[in-house]
């Protein structure tokens, strides 16, 4: 391993440390209140994870659009897994793409294409969340109590992710910055792997998998629209369940400014998934929300359980079954089904189809 890596795997290793310290007292706040879940009923918690199932399922429902797979397998304990793993290792983001893109490509997609694909949905996934802070303004104009705080912590990450998803319109409307972007990345490839065969025609790649992809969306896209949104609809909905589940009863649109607000922070990649972050940032906006001390702890730490806790050990299983499967030993399996795994979605194979 180069020195260079190491040093920038010590300083996340330092980071994370000193985030983890300083956000000590919210996490041991949030964990303090386990004994009060005995107090919730458990048909809320299988709500609660009926609804978390759905809003993954959404998600890869606009993966399997986008990469334009026709089985849901390979999608579907790739993200299980990369999703897992990028909670339990600093700079998760960049860790989980990495390991769904190897694991997509091990189950047979081409890289491009899994590339593509992956950075096609983000976009769109990322873009509707957007669209979520408007759906609180009629709770504004209508002289609800809210928060200058809540509304400011709401326009910055409006401001975040705007800067995110123009930079991918960008990519969809022109070239150029495809061009950009493949011909750094592969000029940085072949700086760093000097002893491999040099990379050539990536830029050139990236621009007919992205048409590619515009015009597989083009013909479906109110199905990746409707997945894209549901994705964050149904997380929403489990938040508030939670919150009903433990007797609070707020505004809905003001929930929806604070759900936001802990999105943003879960992004951070400071600490793995946002721990620590999304837990301090969550409690204090849901008390700006409305809701009290007591029950935002409790509210929180049974959204967390279901929404960032047990998906972990289902990536597990799923990064299991996804080696079982398209691992070192199913390089036969592969070869038969490579042909199917990357056929368009037309119009007769929409999802659920085979």
């Amino acid at each position: 391993m180069a020195p260079a890596t190491i040093a920038r795997h010590a300083l996340l290793l330092v980071v994370t440390g000193v985030s983890l310290y300083l956000l000590a007292p919210a996490l041991l706040e949030v964990f303090g209140a386990f004994d009060q879940l005995d107090d919730i009923n458990p048909l809320w918690f299988l709500g609660m994870f009926a609804l978390q199932i759905g809003s993954y399922g959404c998600m890869w429902a606009v993966q399997r659009l986008a990469i334009r797979m026709r089985r849901w397998g390979p999608v579907v304990t790739s993200q299980l897994a990369s999703n897992a793993f990028g909670r339990i290792v600093p700079g998760g983001v960049a860790a989980a793409g990495a390991m769904q893109y190897a694991m997509l490509v091990r189950a047979g997609v081409p890289g491009a294409a899994a590339a593509s694909g992956m950075t096609a949905s983000s976009l769109l996934v990322f873009g509707t969340l957007l669209a979520l802070p408007l759906l609180a303004v009629p709770a504004v104009v209508s002289g609800a109590a809210v928060n200058p705080e809540l509304v400011h912590a709401a326009i910055a990450g409006a401001v975040v992710f705007l800067a995110m998803f123009a930079l991918g319109a960008a990519c969809i409307v022109w070239d150029r910055p495809l061009e950009l972007i493949g011909g750094a990345a592969q000029s940085a490839r072949n700086r760093l792997l000097r002893r491999r065969a040099p990379l050539a025609g990536l830029p050139e790649r990236l621009i007919r998998e992205r048409d590619i992809v515009l015009d597989v969306l083009g013909r479906q896209w109110w199905e990746a629209l409707l997945g894209a949104a549901g994705r964050w609809v149904l997380d929403y909905l489990t938040l508030l369940a939670a919150l009903y589940a433990v007797d609070a009863h707020p505004r809905a649109s003001l929930v929806l400014l604070a759900f936001f607000a802990a999105q943003l922070l879960g992004t951070l990649p400071l600490t793995p998934g946002g721990l620590g972050f999304v837990e301090a940032g969550l409690t204090g906006t849901l008390a700006l929300a409305g809701v009290g001390a007591a029950a935002s702890v409790v509210a929180t730490l049974a959204y967390r359980i279901v929404s960032f806790w047990l998906p972990i050990p289902a990536g597990g299983v799923a990064a299991f079954l996804h080696r079982r499967h398209y691992g070192e030993n199913g390089s036969e399996r592969r070869r038969k089904e490579r042909a199917s795994a990357t056929a368009p979605v037309g119009r007769n194979a929409g999802p659920g189809t085979e």
